[in-house]
Parts: C-alpha cells; structure tokens; sequence
C-alpha cells in the first residue's frame, strides 16, 4: 500500500471513531431524556464496522452500556480484532 492510501486510511478512521463516539454520546443523552434510542444493533454493527475505539471510549467515559453484557463483550472484542488487523498489516508487510 502507498503511503499516500495508509494516511487517508488512518484519517478516515479517526474521523469515523469520533463519529461513533458521539453517536454513543447522543445515545446516552437520549437515553437520560427517555427520547427516541440508537437501536443496540446499530451500535454495536458501528464498532464493528472500524469504530471499536470511539465506541469503547464511549462507553468509557458517557458510562453508557457498561452493565449490559453483550456491549461489555463485543465492544472490546472488536477492538481487539481490529488491533490485531492492525498489527498484522504493519509487521506483516
């Protein structure tokens, strides 16, 4: 890969984290107000999709999601896979 493509790569997954992190931050507003919810499988399909770390420290720090266990499993395990892919994709080369 180009350095040109691995420097957009690394932008737009900052830029999509801090994306899901406000999501979980909006979630956690609407949650206090009893308004409309992000369904649970949207937020988790997010963290998924390349945003387990705006997702974890959304969690971390809105306190949102902690006490249900399949956000406490799945969120770190997304990271986990996408630091492995990481780490594979940097010594790998």
């Amino acid at each position: 890969m180009s350095k040109e493509i691995i420097i957009l790569l690394i932008a737009f997954l900052a830029v999509y984290n801090l994306v899901v992190f406000c999501i979980y931050g909006y979630d956690k507003r609407c949650a206090i107000k009893d308004k409309w919810r992000v369904p649970e499988k949207v937020l988790i399909g997010l963290a998924f999709l390349g945003g387990s770390v705006g997702a974890y420290l959304g969690m971390s720090i809105f306190r949102h999601k902690t006490k249900h266990t399949k956000f406490t499993v799945l969120v770190p395990l997304a990271l986990l896979i996408h630091l492995v892919i990481a780490v594979w994709l940097i010594v790998g080369r």
